[in-house]
């Protein structure tokens, strides 16, 4: 009887020895997985780096990467050891459904940052913008100084610093304006109801003269009679400066403006303003 106790101890040893070994196994190889899988990780992040490094946008990507790298080691790690623990007869159950509780709580307290990263890696992937580009998003336009995981710092016209996050860029209108291969230019100048129609057909011609003979003014203008307003004759040009940058932008107009403004006075031809005639009916 002692001797069949004794065979019975010395294989629960034997069994006990050879879990041991196998669990220490386990871990070596397991081990040697994750390493292996980190360093075809750092070779994926170091070729998209080599890849993006040219980018106009590459020091967004430079914050990007480190988190993405983080994400990729840390899934593979957890699901390792997960599957390591499952093979030993761990149930997993509770701590997924941790992993799940936790990370919902995280999500919900981080679904605007998390919002705005994507918005940041779309802002980057499609080329929306750029430092240095000037843009229009959601009424506001500035020119771009800095793309952050989180935002967008524009320095508006008034040199206010805006900042918007990345979230609400991706969902809304962006307009690139540096971009543009030219800016339109659209005038309305009203005249007296008075003018002759000789006054009208020069006014005209004052118009399209004016629009030709700027250096930094396309030749697709356009000049015509735009409406009857209910003081004035509208006359409106449509044409295109040779910029992209919105100072001179303005500049050129302004000195359309003048040009015209100056013309008109030379050859007498009165600015509408708003008026009201009344008449008086006799009994």
């Amino acid at each position: 009887m002692i001797d069949e106790i004794l065979a019975s101890a010395d294989k629960i040893e034997k069994l006990f020895a050879t879990f041991k070994i196998s669990m220490i196994m386990g871990v070596i190889i397991n081990l040697i997985i994750i390493v292996i899988l980190f360093k075809i990780t750092d070779l994926f992040i170091n070729k998209l780096h080599n890849k993006f490094k040219s980018n106009e946008n590459a020091p967004a990507f430079e914050r990007i990467f480190p988190i993405f790298e983080k994400v990729i080691k840390f899934l593979i790690v957890f699901f390792i050891v997960a599957s390591f623990l499952q093979s030993h007869g761990y149930s997993l159950t509770s701590l997924i459904a941790g992993f799940g509780i936790t990370g919902l709580a995280i999500g919900f307290a981080a679904q605007h940052t998390l919002a705005s990263m994507f918005g940041t890696i779309g802002i980057i992937t499609d080329k929306i913008y750029k430092v240095g580009d000037y843009i229009k998003v959601n009424n506001i336009e500035g020119t771009v100084e800095n793309i952050n995981l989180r935002s967008t710092k524009i320095r508006s016209l008034e040199n206010y610093l805006i900042t918007i996050p990345n979230d609400l860029v991706s969902d809304s209108v962006v307009e690139n304006v540096t971009r543009a291969h030219k800016r339109r230019i659209d005038i309305t100048f009203g005249i007296t109801y008075n003018t002759s129609n000789e006054k009208l057909e020069k006014a005209l011609e004052i118009i399209r003269f004016v629009a030709q003979r700027h250096p930094e003014v396309y030749d697709d203008y356009i000049a015509n009679i735009e409406e009857l307003d209910s003081s004035s004759i509208n006359l409106r040009l449509i044409a295109f400066a040779k910029t992209r940058i919105y100072t001179e932008f303005v500049r050129i107009r302004s000195e359309v403006y003048f040009d015209v403004i100056k013309a008109f006075r030379e050859e007498g031809i009165e600015f509408a303003f708003p008026t009201t005639t009344v008449y008086l009916a006799k009994d």
